[in-house]
């Protein structure tokens, strides 16, 4: 965890707005992460947390938040003493969404801090919600910041096709200037994950390699062995395309493809990212065909227990072809890295946890050694970005005695030996909104040009009436194998 004497820079003191301050991310997540964030010195201490709750009141909204942070975070140890001190910064605004007095009650609420007014609008929201909120903001004076800074921040999905993405877009930069939108994304939080770009652009042996004529192929994942738990309503409409690869999973291509920015700045950094995306690609109907998969569970055994099956869960449709497993082979037409796979994948119900960004270099071009010794296999540089974040990497060499033949040589490096001196992603990111640094944030351009390149496979898999299908616990998709077929070792499942 970040600690105060690690704190690069500290956040003025801010109205922190929820709006859904009763729901199910608040107590799971932004909760937990703001007390966490107050104790190291990444929140100040004068900042107050205001709730805008419909139906309760204010003591009973206490009790929700107190109850959700023993259920989801019990680590924290919420004492009497511990909880009186973060209840103090809690203030709730009652009121519906829809109610233009909603927001005037807000603005009476939001208090003056060291002589201003800065306040965060987080919207734990539904995304359909987004545009009446800051509609609403905007009736009643909140958006410009003559009295301190106003920022939004809105969570995935940034629509859920390329025209709900741009009108999303359009009603949202009609209130707020772009600059005050934060569009969060909370794999991008990951230490693990931004500490991507430092092993690119802080070690001078990667940038030599680091092109088409070095890497065979790229593989970019995550697998998870839970179901979609309690997301079936969200799910049904999205699918594992929608919400993994054309948010997460792309957003980590562009950071392991993207050019060197000119500085560590946030727009510096987005318009490399850009440029990655507009270098990607098209599919027609035919690559899609090719070069994407999708498949969805069915029943099994993880871990012992039984599995159901997709279609049994609740509120699924038992006809339902929606794929809980994608992968899309991309290329990145430019001189980097042109003719270099990047198969991008992610599934749920599999047998094995993990997420990786897998550098496979190419096939050593002679075997120099004896004619019956093995030939070397090809390198491999893996980032395991989750549950454990390390580095590892995959060398030949001599088995020991009277022989030539060569073995594989694992070398693991832990990303933290200490886990508790990792942040949370969402203390990551709630504190780079309040001081301002849009880094791992994605730009309005981003999100459309992402959604442009998936829209044909989006448009290809509308219609279909059936669905691969693949045991819960396992890896048996066998088209993934037909996928990778011309990759050096195929399809890379995490062990």
């Amino acid at each position: 965890m970040v600690t105060a004497e690690h704190n690069e820079e500290t956040a003025d003191p801010t109205n922190i707005v929820i709006f859904g301050a009763a729901g199910d991310l608040t107590k799971r997540k932004l909760m937990p992460a703001l007390i966490r964030m107050l104790e190291y010195g990444l929140l100040h201490n004068e900042s107050r947390i205001i709730g805008v709750v419909n139906n309760r009141t204010e003591q009973v909204w206490f009790d929700l938040i107190r109850e959700g942070l023993s259920k989801f975070s019990p680590q924290l140890g919420m004492d009497d003493d511990r909880w009186a001190r973060f209840s103090s910064m809690l203030k709730m605004v009652p009121g519906d969404l829809a109610d233009d007095d909603t927001y005037a009650r807000l603005a009476d609420a939001l208090e003056t801090l060291e002589g201003r007014k800065n306040a965060m609008f987080y919207c734990a929201i539904p995304p359909e919600w987004y545009g009446r909120v800051a509609n609403g903001l905007e009736h009643v004076g909140l958006v410009e910041e003559e009295q301190g800074y106003r920022r939004l921040v809105i969570e995935k999905p940034f629509g859920m096709n390329l025209q709900s993405a741009r009108e999303l877009n359009n009603e949202l930069q009609s209130v707020f200037h772009e600059r005050q939108i934060y569009r969060i994304d909370h794999y991008l939080g990951k230490e693990s994950v931004q500490n991507l770009l430092v092993y690119r652009f802080a070690n001078s042996i990667m940038e030599p390699l680091w092109n088409r004529n070095y890497i065979d192929h790229i593989q970019i994942s995550v697998s998870e062995t839970l179901g979609i738990e309690y997301r079936a309503k969200y799910y049904e409409h999205s699918g594992a395309l929608r919400d993994m690869i054309q948010s997460h999973l792309m957003q980590v291509m562009t950071l392991v493809a993207m050019e060197p920015p000119v500085e560590f700045t946030a727009d510096a950094v987005r318009d490399e990212k850009m440029k990655v995306l507009r270098a990607v690609r098209r599919f027609d109907p035919e690559l899609v065909k090719q070069q994407t998969i999708a498949a969805q569970y069915a029943s099994g055994s993880i871990n012992g227990e039984n599995a159901p099956a997709y279609v049994a869960e609740e509120g699924v449709s038992p006809d339902s072809v929606t794929e809980t497993f994608a992968a899309v082979r991309f290329y990145i037409d430019n001189w980097r890295w042109q003719g270099v796979p990047f198969v991008l994948w992610s599934g749920k119900r599999l047998e094995k946890r993990a997420s990786e960004v897998v550098i496979r270099f190419r096939k050593p071009p002679f075997n120099l050694f004896d004619s019956h010794a093995s030939i070397p296999a090809p390198n491999a540089l893996i980032f395991r970005l989750q549950p454990d974040g390390r580095v590892v990497l995959r060398l030949n060499a001599k088995k020991t005695g009277l022989t030539t033949d060569n073995e594989e040589m694992v070398m693991r490096a832990p990303y933290a030996d200490d886990a508790t001196a990792v942040a949370d992603a969402y203390e990551v990111l709630m504190h780079d909104v309040l001081t301002g640094d849009g880094t791992l944030f994605s730009r309005s351009d981003e999100v459309e040009e992402s959604w442009e390149i998936v829209e044909p496979i989006l448009e290809a898999w509308k219609d279909r009436v059936s669905i691969e299908r693949y045991r819960a616990g396992t890896w048996n998709i066998p088209a993934m194998d037909g996928l990778a077929s011309d990759c050096a070792c195929g399809w890379h499942k995490p062990i």
